[in-house]
């Protein structure tokens, strides 16, 4: 969106001729603009930084400036933002004012003046998406969506701020606050997630623009801190960024050099700009973040010009600007100001407000944002009204993909196994399920962490998504297993039917386990392919050997954790995983081959845990032989032999604990009947869980160790995962 027609625009030319940043004498200058605030602690805030600015920095743009009036009222929008965040966090007496305080011009400019959206309908697809990765100041977003007429952050959500069922919790929440594009709590998640936001505008923008008709067309804004720029995640997923050349990101460094600890001197003096033109950015720097809102403006223009790099603006604030003892310092990072020194901040910046008050003019003009927005979409929907009468094929496709509706009897394509059919490796029938599904989900994406040859992951029938050919559907994500998980939520969270694969071993979970964890959290539906499930991988030693993690992940809220045991488990367990589009999947498969066993299918994995074989009556066996993956195969032979002795065996597959838990009181009874105690179950990992579905009666069969290097057999052997170990517990039993 252009400036507001109410501003009287006209055009200068504004140089920045940019030297070493912060010197005692230029920091203190650069970073106040206030006089008050200068003649109050002049020494204090001359703090010596060392940084070095590369010489792309050096900038001559074109800017639209502002006359005096709109520039006051434009000083009035910002403080409203500032004080409802103040108000909210002192009412909370919990939360973080500094870093609302400091951000207040860039969030005005980017939500009244550039930004693209409609507030009464959220989830327009073409509008720009917006992410706070320092999530800690969310404050300024809840001001942001409130004063642009956003019904999920009324007044009344304000004075609710982290209290018990507000929409308005201590760090952005994407299934709370209608408005919040993604989930971001642990630093660095955010610019990762917005890495997938854009990369997902630029698939669809490349996939069904015509030359006569550009239907996605939208920029994906993300303001990020000293923290998110500290943690590795962030260097992950802005390295791919840059890689993949994503001109619609740009992303606002909040540059104010305090953290937690204090300031950031002591552990962070690198020179972000020189490694983000490393990474492929384009980099601008605002030397003036307080006041200098035309060179913000100008910094987005310039960013805008540039159309084949991601830029990052790295804005110089000051955190808790306009608090008169606390600018500038870790007191204002993460806690309430206090009552008296918000009486002194009101003082110092001219607020004579009570309280959660927003000016008459700085509400009316917010207003605009209501019927702009509504004019926006509509004039969007036109658009594609033409794009679908000329683009028939392509519109239908798109419009799956931007509403979710999966396309019918897409489940048809999931091929099917018989006995007969060749002993195979579960990562193997992942790609044959997974080049199933590709011809008939156009939503579906994806990539390894550098071991798609091993993991089997791609889509044959594509080519590699690039800088230059982004239209494709296999993305290499390198060897960063954290920012694809986090890159993965940002294109499941863009649109509903967006369905994001991503690949690496089961043990390197752990890289990536925070990603995982915000997959659950905020409800994206990633599809986690893990294979090399177990020991099974055998020479490669304890190192790749996953053992306790079958357990993390059934211990993790709002996550499907699936272990198939053969082709038609696999193929349900992807069933299940493209229905979930709320909650993630992860699939953990076998590097060894395994059997087709009989008695399973794509419907008894939807049960989570269902009956291969039996040979009792009245629900009544003598012995429930459980397995999972690959050791299920070790199940169905031991009560082979079993039987031969006269005894009747139920052998049940458990793929998933999460959906059996999700059945009827009745259909667990059929499986697992109370009565029988008798009870083994097999699986080369962890027993931690275990005794919840063999009982105290019955004998779980597993590794609490960590592995070792040997032949995958050897090891099994070893470790007594044997047909022979399950036959003796089950003797002991009945």
């Amino acid at each position: 969106m252009a400036a507001s027609s109410t501003f009287s625009l006209s055009q200068a030319l504004l140089s920045r001729t940019l030297t070493h940043h912060r010197s005692s004498s230029t920091s203190h200058q650069d970073r106040l603009a206030s006089p008050f605030l200068k003649s109050q602690f002049p020494t204090r805030l001359a703090i010596q930084r060392r940084h070095v600015v590369p010489r792309s920095t050096v900038r001559a743009a074109a800017v639209e400036t502002l006359d005096k009036t709109d520039t006051t009222l434009v000083e009035q929008s910002v403080n409203t933002i500032r004080f409802l965040a103040i108000d909210a966090v002192e009412k909370a007496n919990s939360g973080h004012p500094g870093l609302p305080m400091g951000c207040a011009p860039m969030g005005h400019i980017l939500y009244d003046e550039v930004m693209r959206y409609n507030p009464k309908n959220p989830y327009w697809f073409n509008r720009d998406r917006f992410v706070l990765s320092a999530g800690h100041g969310c404050m300024l977003q809840y001001a942001l969506l409130h004063l642009a007429g956003y019904d999920s952050v009324k007044e009344e959500d304000l004075k609710s701020f982290r209290q018990w069922g507000s929409k308005t919790p201590g760090h952005p929440e994407n299934f709370e606050t209608t408005g919040i594009e993604v989930t971001t709590g642990p630093l660095g998640q955010g610019i990762a997630n917005a890495v997938g936001l854009a990369l997902a505008e630029k698939h669809l923008a490349a996939r069904y623009n015509k030359p006569d008709s550009e239907i996605v067309d939208h920029y994906t804004y993300v303001i990020l801190g000293d923290g998110c720029q500290m943690e590795g995640i962030a260097n992950e997923a802005c390295s791919l960024a840059g890689h993949w050349g994503l001109g619609k990101l740009i992303a606002f460094y909040d540059d104010n050099h305090i953290s937690i600890d204090g300031d950031t001197e002591i552990a962070f003096t690198e020179s972000v700009d020189t490694r983000f033109e490393g990474l492929g950015w384009h980099v601008i720097w605002v030397k003036n973040g307080n006041t200098g809102y035309d060179e913000i403006r100008a910094a987005i223009k310039e960013a805008k010009a540039v159309k084949d790099k991601p830029t990052l603006i790295k804005v110089t604030t000051t955190i808790g600007y306009g608090s008169p003892n606390k600018a500038n310092s870790y007191s204002v990072h993460g806690s309430a100001l206090g009552a008296k020194e918000v009486d002194a901040t009101r003082k110092n910046l001219g607020w004579p407000y009570e309280p959660f008050h927003v000016p008459e003019d700085v509400k009316k003009h917010w207003s605009r944002h209501v019927p702009e927005g509504a004019a926006l979409e509509a004039e969007w929907n036109a658009k594609f009204a033409e794009y679908e009468k000329k683009y028939k094929e392509e519109a239908t496709e798109f419009k799956s993909i931007i509403t979710g509706e999966l396309p019918a009897d897409w489940d048809k394509a999931l091929p099917t196994y018989t006995p007969e059919s060749p002993a195979d490796a579960t990562r193997n029938l992942s790609q044959q399920c997974l080049n199933a599904l590709a011809n008939v989900l156009p939503g579906l994406l994806g990539g390894s962490a550098d071991l798609a040859s091993s993991n089997m992951t791609l889509l044959k029938m594509f080519g590699d998504f690039q800088k230059n050919t982004p239209e494709e559907r296999n993305v290499r994500f390198g060897v960063r297993e954290h920012g694809m998980g986090a890159i993965c939520n940002g294109i499941g969270l863009h649109s509903p039917g967006l369905i994001p694969y991503c690949a690496t071993f089961f043990v390197f979970t752990d890289y990536m386990r925070a990603a995982m964890r915000i997959s659950a959290l905020c409800e994206a539906g990633v599809i986690y392919v893990m294979t090399h499930d177990s020991v099974g991988l055998g020479e490669d030693g304890p190192t790749h050997q996953p053992i306790e993690h079958l357990a993390s992940f059934r211990a993790m809220p709002n996550i499907l954790m699936l272990r198939p045991a053969d082709g038609n488990e696999t193929a349900g367990a992807y069933k299940v995983a493209v229905v979930n589009r709320k909650r993630p999947s992860v699939l953990a498969l076998s590097r060894q081959k395994l059997p087709q066993l009989p008695g399973t299918s794509i419907e008894g994995v939807e049960k989570g845990g269902y009956t291969i074989t039996d040979n009792s009556s009245g629900n009544k066996p003598d012995v429930i032989l459980i397995g999972t993956g690959s050791e299920l195969e070790i199940a169905a032979k031991a009560g082979d032999e079993l039987r031969k002795e006269g005894k009747t065996v139920r052998v049940v597959s458990f793929v998933s604990w999460e959906l059996f838990d999700e059945q009827s009181d009745a259909y667990k009874e059929s499986v697992l009947p109370a009565a029988v105690s008798a009870r083994v179950s097999i699986e080369a990992g962890s027993t931690f869980g275990w005794e919840k579905i063999v009982g105290s009666k019955g004998k779980a069969i597993g590794i609490d160790r960590f592995g070792a290097s040997a032949p995958a057999g050897k090891i099994y052997k070893e470790f007594g995962i044997t047909v022979e170990a399950v036959i003796a517990a089950a003797k002991a039993l009945c």
